[in-house]
């Protein structure tokens, strides 16, 4: 196949899977809705945290995909997990 397409699946499964940890981690942890408890992170700025929590999923599909060998998907599992790195990084220092 082609190797930027399997990039590109391997990025949007990173950043699905991100978010998909990001939501279960609230829904888990937090006694307040998704909204409310993002509205707390984003006041008391652990945004970067949730997301750094969420991320957690990632290592999930990136070891998946080298387990069934589409290192390319996995390659773009890592894009997004550093991607998401940026964004934290973002959060913690503005």
């Amino acid at each position: 196949m082609n190797t930027k397409k399997e990039i590109l699946i391997g990025f949007i499964v990173g950043i699905i899977a991100n978010a998909i940890g990001t939501l279960l981690y609230i829904l888990l942890f937090s006694e307040l809705s998704i909204a409310e408890t993002y509205k707390a992170a984003v006041a008391q700025e652990h945004v970067g945290s949730l997301l750094a929590l969420g991320a957690i999923l990632n290592l999930i599909a990136f070891f998946g995909f080298l387990k069934i060998k589409r290192d390319h998907r996995a390659k773009g599992v890592l894009i997004a997990t550093i991607l998401t790195a940026f964004v934290i990084l973002y959060y913690k220092v503005f």
